[in-house]
């Protein structure tokens, strides 16, 4: 659809469940997850560049009997990073677009990337969210998969990284303060900083493009609102006031 939601284009046309869409770089392509098949298979469509946009052929990139679901695109095009449990638990995956040369990533018998797994500005990294120091708490490793570190270490659970838009620091969300909070750390797991507080929830936080601010869902009314707060948590400003539950901002690019 359009950004002011004009247009509504239905892209998949199945009675199974069809989720966690995500845009190619060039625009042409979306991957998805579908369960068409019997099972969670990850799935691409064509998207023309007619105004509004027309919908080409479907391919399906994994065959597998297991799960394997939620895809990335590398920001430069050429990989797909996707979480299977074709080895018996979940484990992040790369393959080439076309659903080719699918490599593992993690070895880990805890679950790796099942909540969240996102690739750097610059390609270079991943960060993820990983149960394999018994609790969650968000890692980074190299694109290929090497280096692998925790960098809350935390005995709470700690989730949900977003990079910024330079690639120096990450957002998490956490509990450790009894509430979800939002937290801002460098890259390198150094310099936790909470950026809310408070009795309310503050979760799902997303960087503005120009990385000075930062939407977020809060809690703090009773019902979900969205805000927006400057890049080190000052001057949080409520977005909505319907007293109905409003999730899950993004933001134009």
């Amino acid at each position: 659809m359009r950004a002011d939601g004009t247009d509504q284009t239905r892209l998949t046309y199945t009675p199974a469940d069809e989720e966690d869409p995500d845009w190619s770089p060039d625009g042409t392509r979306i991957a998805f997850t579908s369960s068409r098949d019997g099972n969670e298979e990850i799935y691409t469509v064509e998207v023309g560049t007619e105004d509004p946009p027309a919908l080409s052929r479907e391919r399906r990139l994994t065959y597998s009997t297991a799960m394997d679901a939620i895809p990335a695109w590398s920001p430069d095009g050429t990989k797909i990073m996707f979480v299977s449990t074709r080895d018996g638990n979940p484990e992040i995956y790369v393959m080439e677009p076309d659903g080719s040369n699918p490599t593992r990533l993690t070895y880990s018998p805890a679950n790796d990337g099942l909540d969240t797994h996102l690739w750097s500005p610059d390609g270079r990294r991943i960060a993820f969210v990983s149960e394999r120091d018994s609790n969650l708490e968000v890692y980074v490793m190299a694109s290929d998969g090497s280096g692998a570190r925790n960098l809350t270490n935390n005995p709470a659970a700690d989730d949900g990284p977003v990079w910024s838009p330079d690639g120096r620091d990450l957002l998490f969300i956490s509990d450790r303060s009894g509430q979800e909070q939002i937290y801002r750390m460098r890259s390198d797991g150094s310099e936790p900083t909470p950026l809310t507080r408070g009795a309310a929830d503050h979760i799902w936080p997303v960087w503005s493009p120009d990385g000075r601010r930062i939407a977020l869902t809060s809690s703090r009314d009773k019902v979900s609102e969205i805000e927006v707060m400057d890049r080190d948590g000052s001057h949080p400003r409520r977005l909505t006031n319907r007293h109905a539950e409003e999730k899950w901002v993004s933001w134009e690019k």
